[in-house]
């Protein structure tokens, strides 16, 4: 059966959280917004394309950074409404320049710095 982006269920704003998953170590990376044209552009081109929210435009990662993320499987969930990309990460994968951007931690009601900037 043939994979047509508009199968997904997006919601009001015509949006689906997508996981951004590192696919040699399996951590997760990030998570982003695409609309049905981001992922027929990240499925078309191998380059993992969002739609940013606060600037109403495709976004794909690595553009502007060099930090790119190059698909390697792109997964749904069960009801269809989130994504899971399993990337290839160049670099950061974080606007602050660290690996992933769930570098917090809360423990025993505290929060905790997991990772410092690669950069």
């Amino acid at each position: 059966m043939a994979f047509d982006p508009a199968s997904l269920r997006y919601d009001a704003a015509g949006l689906i959280p997508c996981i951004a998953q590192d696919d040699a170590t399996g951590e997760v990376l990030m998570l982003a917004w695409m609309n049905a044209e981001a992922v027929a552009r990240t499925l078309a081109t191998g380059r993992v394309t969002y739609w940013s929210r606060s600037r109403q435009a495709f976004w794909v990662k690595g553009e502007t950074s060099g930090h790119h993320q190059h698909l390697v499987d792109l997964r749904l969930d069960c009801d269809r409404d989130c994504l899971l990309v399993r990337v290839r990460q160049e670099g950061p994968a974080c606007h602050t320049g660290r690996r992933s951007c769930f570098y917090t931690a809360v423990r025993e009601g505290v929060e905790v710095e997991l990772a410092q900037p690669m950069t």
